[in-house]
């Protein structure tokens, strides 16, 4: 059953002024190929790739038409944005809903005009890797007036590229065959732009991919530049799993926003940007009086992949154009790379640091699990998806809403408008980025070694900061740790995970249930919700494993498990027995080596006597060779 397009918005926003509403089919597209290396299926929208751009303002309330057209459940997910107190409408699969059933169309409201939100941010698929498989785009949201002058923008998409489909990968990723867990590393880079709502094209008598042929991508794509103007450029990480690190030779950047939160100019050379953040840079164009055109530059952040293929080029390159006839000057490397120092962006809207109320420590961990496979923790825990998505739970469950066990073993139940502590800490050896649905999060402090006791390396929290960094995702390295306050003023269930699709396909998630009893007095979940799940097969009420219970989690999947690796009953038994045999076995060989007790005597009496025995078994066997 649809719902009307009239009962979506009414739900959600007491006008229907100002409705921006787009229609996507999502299909499969044949035969992409935007690097020129190997054509492959991937998922698009209305029968083309990539997935259009969207843009919007802050006046508006997006209204998307999902019809699923493959032949897998599916979902989209805003990112970003916060859908105050309609977290079903948030898109992540197992936490705000069953799913797109393949047929079915989902519509989707992104109540904007009231989200206080704009910026930079994108969609993506929030089901089975799919945005892997291409499902991704970018979304900007325009406000009435800009906090920073310039001229021009355009939105620069970046993104990692597999050849293969995300179900081959993920079968030899979770695999008795890969224990240590090396993520599949992706076989190239993307880099594309877009501008008032559509892809620019591929550069004037270059030769692309006829599927993707309209869009221009890598050293076929280029900005086109005019002198002593200022353009925004809109970064985008749309990658599974790589992180890059983005500059333009000949030009100097600077940050004006991060994640949808605008703040204060901020000069740097190059923008580290991993999964799924976004940067707003300014760059003045140049003035030079014989124009030059210049390489623009995303190279991967290779430290995360466990090997690098022969066959993988890194360092994508794409070009500023002032003059079509000149060619690019390339200057090559950077001396070397860095992140960008977060901590130290200052927000130009102030909100002050509120004391927090509670306190959640998160540590990632990865290991090879009892089943051989390898896994990753969060507090030694895996994330399993629930059988009855979490934000149904939360309106089904009445006053045991409130029991963060009737979730399962990875959910935080929050009370209404506390403020609580995240502290992120990374015992694992690979850079992580983590992203919370339904909220910004201040950066109150970083550790760059979360077990140590000297302040210098580890910190303590400075409360008395007046206006901390705000964003969604946040990168934390190997033994480092962040703090994250969040305040919470969103009633619904919220994903907190790695945005590294592969982490997340293997366990490295925890929710977040706030204020289970007011979102039940606002609950507005439309009929369609439930009647696809149960098209889908899955429970729609009662606890993770669909009982009517705060405990009873029988059916819920769990596990795998860490490996047990004590001293068990049998396994003492059979170290007991080999040791055991070991001693007498070594005695034996001892005491023979001695001569045991036998004097020198009897040793040489026992030799003759074995020498004639041997003669005259000799000279019988010879009698009878005779003979015969």
């Amino acid at each position: 059953m649809k719902w009307s397009t009239l009962a979506v918005l009414s739900s959600v926003a007491p006008a229907l002024a100002a409705v921006h509403e787009i229609l996507w089919d999502i299909t499969y597209v044949e035969n992409a190929n935007p690097d020129g290396l190997q054509p492959r299926r991937v998922i698009g929208v209305n029968g083309t790739w990539p997935p259009p751009p969207i843009e919007v303002t802050t006046d508006d309330e997006l209204l998307v038409h999902a019809t699923n057209r493959i032949d897998l459940p599916t979902s989209l997910h805003h990112h970003g944005m916060f859908f105050n107190s309609t977290s079903w409408m948030d898109g992540a699969v197992g936490v705000s809903q069953c799913g797109i059933p393949p047929g079915a169309t989902f519509d989707y409201v992104v109540p904007i005009n009231s989200s206080g939100q704009w910026g930079t941010y994108w969609v993506h698929a929030h089901a089975s890797g799919q945005y892997v498989d291409g499902l991704r785009a970018p979304v900007v949201i325009h406000p009435e007036k800009e906090a920073h002058a310039y001229d021009e923008e355009f939105t620069v998409v970046l993104g990692d590229w597999y050849h293969d489909e995300h179900a081959t990968l993920l079968s030899q990723f979770v695999s008795l065959a890969n224990p240590g867990g090396a993520e599949p590393v992706p076989d190239s880079g993307l880099i594309y732009f877009s501008q008032n709502g559509s892809y620019l094209g591929p550069i004037s008598g270059t030769s692309p991919d006829p599927v993707t042929g309209k869009v221009g991508f890598n050293e076929n794509a280029t900005l086109p530049f005019q002198p002593g103007k200022t353009y925004r450029l809109r970064i985008v990480n749309t990658s599974a799993f790589s992180a890059f690190f983005f500059w333009i030779d000949g030009h100097d950047m600077r940050i004006i926003e991060v994640d949808g939160t605008d703040v204060q100019e901020s000069p740097i050379d190059l923008i580290s940007i991993t999964v799924a953040q976004r940067y707003s840079v300014l760059v003045t164009a140049r003035n030079d009086s014989s124009p030059q055109n210049w390489a623009m530059h995303a190279n991967m952040d290779t430290d995360m992949f466990d090997t690098i293929p022969d066959a993988l080029n890194p360092n994508i390159t794409s070009s500023i154009t002032y003059d079509s006839s000149q060619p690019v000057t390339d200057l090559g490397f950077v001396d070397a790379y860095h992140d960008v120092d977060d901590l130290s962006l200052v927000p130009l809207e102030t909100i002050p640091l509120q004391p927090a109320d509670r306190t959640i420590e998160l540590e990632v961990l990865f290991d090879t699990m009892a089943d051989g496979t390898n896994h990753a923790m969060f507090n030694m825990i895996t994330y399993n998806s629930p059988l009855v998505p979490a934000i149904m739970s939360e309106m089904s469950l009445g006053d045991n809403a409130t029991s963060a066990s009737a979730y399962g073993p990875t959910s935080f139940v929050i009370d209404p408008f506390t403020t609580f502590d995240i502290v992120l800490k990374n015992g694992d050896a690979g850079k992580h980025p983590f992203h919370l649905h339904g909220h910004k999060m201040q950066l109150v402090g970083r550790a760059q070694d979360y077990t140590s006791d000297d302040p210098e390396l580890n910190p303590p929290l400075n409360e008395s900061q007046a206006n901390p960094m705000r964003r969604d995702t946040v990168q934390v390295p190997s033994m480092n740790s962040v703090t994250l306050r969040v305040v919470a003023d969103n009633p619904g269930v919220w994903f907190f995970h790695c945005h590294i699709e592969w982490h997340l396909e293997v366990g490295l998630a925890v929710q977040f249930v706030e204020a289970p009893l007011l979102a039940q007095e606002r609950n507005a979940i439309p009929q369609f919700m439930y009647d696809q799940c149960t098209a889908l097969g899955k429970p729609i009420s009662g606890n993770a494993a669909g009982h009517a219970s705060a405990t009873d989690l029988t059916g819920l999947p769990l596990g795998p498990f860490p490996q047990n690796n004590g001293w068990h009953p049998r396994g003492i038994g059979a170290m007991f027995g080999c040791v055991l045999t070991a001693v007498i076995g070594m005695s034996t060989v001892t005491w023979y080596a001695l001569g045991g007790h036998i004097t020198e005597e009897e040793m040489e009496k026992e030799v003759r006597e074995k020498q004639e025995a041997k003669d005259r078994r000799g000279r019988l066997f010879g009698l009878l060779k005779s003979r015969s």
